[in-house]
């Protein structure tokens, strides 16, 4: 493994071959900030499949993959004339400056709480008028909830405990039963989303991630499939012929095998 600092060759090289492909390459060239702009979640996302896979190697693939996309974003904007890669380096070299005062000013933050408040504070003070602002609508709508609600929290409006907030989940469960008797499809995907949204507020009181949660347990949900779709396959049995009882007693195995039972 090499040394941990990047040369300024290394650098000015990379950028010369994304300038170069962005020349050359007929696809590239009719690239805009638009077009690619999926791409660009589908590499973050691949880079949290990663981490989740405790697959370094892979992040470090997919780390570079994002990076192309960082600079092929500054590529065109220099080639319209909107901002260049130099000013998004010097932007956010700037920013972090400005917003760790404790490290390069005057400011003092002993705990990472502090941090945080201190953050959003100086956020505000550079212009933004909500204390909102900032958090992107394209989010996952678990992890959206979550940043708005603890956002909100750093200015005291918050539940005062964390069995105030589960009180507020109970309150939710009952008026989304209340709607399903009531059976207004409009009315019934209010109370879920409330639902859900009391469970995110919830889950930041015993520090969960209800997007990270969610996530482990999808893919725990898919592993167990898969196991049942493979046992089902070597007895020679077709899934779609198969009873409840078949699949909810591999699922069970499934479980335990997971448990290491």
């Amino acid at each position: 493994m090499k040394g941990p600092h990047v040369s300024s060759d290394e650098f000015s090289r990379f950028v010369e071959i994304t300038k170069r492909i962005r020349r050359e390459c007929p696809w590239d060239r009719e690239q805009t900030h638009l077009s690619i702009r999926h791409n660009l979640i589908e590499e973050s996302y691949e880079v949290v499949e990663s981490i989740d896979n405790e697959d370094w190697n892979g992040l470090k693939e997919e780390l570079g993959d994002l990076l192309l996309h960082v600079v092929f974003h500054s590529n065109i904007g220099e080639e319209e004339k909107e901002f260049t890669l130099q000013e998004v380096i010097r932007g956010i070299s700037d920013k972090l400056i400005r917003r760790h005062p404790h490290i390069y000013g005057n400011g003092t933050a002993k705990t990472s709480g502090e941090v945080i408040e201190n953050w959003e504070k100086l956020k505000m003070n550079e212009g933004r008028e909500s204390l909102l602002e900032g958090i992107a609508k394209e989010l996952p709508a678990l992890l959206r909830a979550h940043r708005l609600t603890a956002r909100a929290s750093t200015v005291g409006f918050d539940w005062k405990t964390k069995e105030d907030a589960w009180k507020k989940v109970t309150e939710e469960i009952g008026e989304l039963h209340q709607s399903v008797g009531k059976g207004v499809p409009d009315d019934v995907e209010e109370e879920f989303g409330d639902l859900l949204f009391a469970l995110v507020n919830y889950a930041r009181f015993i520090d969960v991630n209800p997007e990270n949660a969610l996530r482990r347990s999808v893919g725990k949900f898919v592993s167990r499939f898969h196991y049942i779709e493979k046992k089902l396959k070597e007895r020679g049995k077709d899934i779609h012929s198969s009873t409840l009882e078949e699949m909810d007693g591999l699922w069970n195995e499934a479980k335990k095998v997971s448990r290491g039972e």
